[in-house]
């Protein structure tokens, strides 16, 4: 259950790093954590010369272990990370606008759509680019394409609800979209067959053969695109840092082996908190 305040605590709120303030704390370890992932990856897959460093494809760092059981293990845990933040969302939502019809349903589409790019995200988690080209690619749309379209309906909720924060969800937005016909248009390209048969696996490219440009167009346009994700989940920290999270106990019993009927004891337990 979410509760608000409407008194400011200021004392408490000075004492209080930014992100001990509420659940502030989701959203930038959402960031933190899935960034991390990608850089890590792609450090080790240098450093073990199994990729190039410049500019390769993000699952390119994840495809050859050490780095893909590294690549897996992470991207999972922002999976995690990110169905949390999008309840969070949700319910913030919620609370705000408990009656609202037209909003409420934006709410809940909202919160499907960022469940099923989470899912889709561990989908390119655990089916690495090779062998498992088709099935990563499924992954791949479910998280970018469902995931900018959950990004279209946030920033259409900011619309109606936090007009400062809106034309920065737009830019992000207009980031986003940018970057993922950037990327469609040149991974088309890349895959056609105008520059071989055998691209999926390769994963060292000269930068005097074919095709070697639309290939750096297509994984820049990746990076950007997973980037702007990033970006937008940023713009939840303060919105998060007035939010607390409780959790209403109901007993029916002194102890786990009796429930009599006659006893009941209500506890409101603080999880995590927060004020506004």
């Amino acid at each position: 259950m979410f509760e608000s305040s409407q008194c400011l605590d200021i004392g408490n709120s000075a004492s209080m790093w930014w992100f001990q303030q509420g659940l502030c704390f989701l959203p930038s370890a959402l960031v933190v954590w899935s960034a991390a992932s990608f850089i890590f990856s792609y450090i080790t897959a240098v450093l073990l010369h199994h990729i190039d460093p410049l500019v390769p494809y993000i699952s390119d760092t994840g495809t050859i272990p050490p780095e893909r059981c590294l690549f897996g293990i992470m991207l999972n845990i922002s999976a995690f990370l990110g169905i949390a933040t999008v309840y969070v969302r949700y319910k913030q939502v919620y609370a705000l606008n408990p009656g609202e019809s037209k909003i409420t349903r934006l709410n809940k589409a909202g919160f499907t759509l960022g469940v099923i790019s989470c899912f889709g995200l561990c989908i390119i988690a655990s089916f690495q680019k090779y062998p498992l080209f088709y099935m990563h690619v499924i992954g791949a749309c479910l998280t970018f394409g469902v995931g900018a379209i959950y990004i279209l309906v946030q920033t259409i909720l900011s619309y109606t609800m936090q007009q400062k924060i809106f034309w920065i969800r737009v830019t992000v937005l207009l980031w986003c979209g940018t970057s993922i016909a950037s990327m469609f248009v040149s991974s088309v390209l890349l895959y056609s067959g105008l520059y071989g048969t055998e691209l999926v696996q390769k994963l060292h490219w000269d930068p005097h053969e074919k095709g070697y440009i639309v290939h750096i167009s297509s994984t820049i346009s990746e990076w950007s695109l997973a980037f702007s994700f990033l970006s937008f989940f940023l713009t939840y920290i303060r919105d998060f840092q007035k939010i607390s999270l409780r959790a209403d106990v109901s007993l029916s019993g002194h102890n786990l082996c009796s429930t009599p009927n006659s006893f009941v004891a209500d506890e409101r337990t603080l999880l995590i908190g927060g004020h506004l």
